[in-house]
């Protein structure tokens, strides 16, 4: 488009799928430390922050350079809505850092990225209603994520630090993200099942992420902290194995619709893909855990494998189509299409 800044252009292709691509990471961290994989947790960690960082000193240059005309396009409802989407996801992938860095050990820095995930979240939150067109893609389910995240890691630091109050605020926004995923399902278009090129599995992910807050919340409790009465307890436990179960019926769902309506594997929003796969098992093991249920304890970790090699698929891809300067899930010849 003519007079449209590099920054805008940059944010609209690439800013969702890059969150994308930092959460899969975080989340196979968290995954592999809950596994017993210290030395790979720590490793995929590592390359998680890379990539947060990258992102955000990138666009944040483009952001700045960009000026007035960044202000004047974002005023268009589509772009604005992709920004809100690429917002969202990015305070997800800052919440799920900071539960990697809480379970390496460092409560300090999981509370900075904590502090700076609720300070973004509530803006892109409420920005954009989701109304327009009643059907949307995937990324409908931003805002689910991006709360439910926050929950995970407050109930995380809640367990490190042996602070109630985390676990009281993370349980508010479990059961908040738990309304923003119906109010997203609503507008979930259904079709994306059959012909979406990848985020569409956050229909998935969503329902793991919201079962591995949930088994964060029991976790958290203890006789210290006496966070939940039995009533309580119950409640929580079977809404969260119910979010697990449902989790991996959409598992299930999706990865039988790729076989029957084949499409595009290669798509940078396949991260979002990944993502889903890697938060499923993590989710299972999580549960696992925190129910003490020693065969989901296995069932998770081969699906953490599968997401560990899902994960090294699109890292291939992505870096070999960075080397032959193209712009991933972009065909060749879009720049000659009006």
């Amino acid at each position: 488009m003519p007079g449209t800044s590099p920054s805008v252009t940059w944010w609209a292709q690439r800013a969702p799928a890059a969150s994308a691509a930092v959460l899969a990471t975080g989340t196979l961290s968290v995954g592999l430390d809950l596994s017993g994989y210290e030395v790979l947790s720590h490793i995929t960690l590592g390359l998680a922050c890379a990539a947060w960082l990258m992102f955000a000193a990138d666009f944040t240059r483009r952001l700045l350079r960009a000026g007035t005309r960044w202000r004047a396009y974002a005023r268009r409802p589509g772009v604005l809505e992709s920004v809100t989407t690429a917002a969202l996801t990015t305070v997800a992938a800052t919440a799920v850092l900071g539960t990697a860095f809480s379970a390496a050990g460092s409560q300090a820095l999981a509370m900075t990225l904590l502090v700076l995930a609720v300070l973004l979240w509530p803006v892109p939150l409420v920005l954009v209603p989701q109304g327009g067109e009643r059907r949307k893609p995937g990324t409908v389910f931003a805002r689910c994520m991006a709360t439910q995240g926050l929950a995970v890691l407050g109930a995380t630091l809640a367990a490190a630090e042996s602070e109630a109050w985390f676990a009281h605020a993370a349980l508010v926004l479990f059961w908040l993200g738990l309304v923003l995923y119906v109010l997203a399902l609503v507008r979930f278009d259904v079709r994306q099942v059959a012909g979406g090129t990848g985020d569409h599995w956050l229909a998935g992910g969503a329902l793991a992420l919201s079962a591995l807050a949930g088994a964060r919340l029991l976790s958290a409790d203890s006789a210290r902290l006496y966070l939940w009465n039995e009533d309580d307890r119950d409640v929580l436990r079977t809404v969260t194995v119910v979010l697990l179960v449902l989790a991996l019926v959409c598992y299930a769902v999706l990865l039988a619709a790729e076989f029957l309506w084949p499409r595009p594997r290669r798509d940078v929003r396949r991260w979002a893909t990944v993502f889903t796969w890697a938060k499923t098992g993590t989710a299972a093991l999580a549960v696992a855990v925190a129910l003490d249920v020693s065969w989901l304890d296995g069932f998770g970790e081969a699906l953490l494998w599968i997401a560990v090699a899902a994960w090294l698929v699109a890292a291939a891809w992505t870096a070999a189509s960075a080397r032959s300067g193209l712009l991933p899930g972009r065909p060749v010849r879009s720049r000659a299409r009006r």
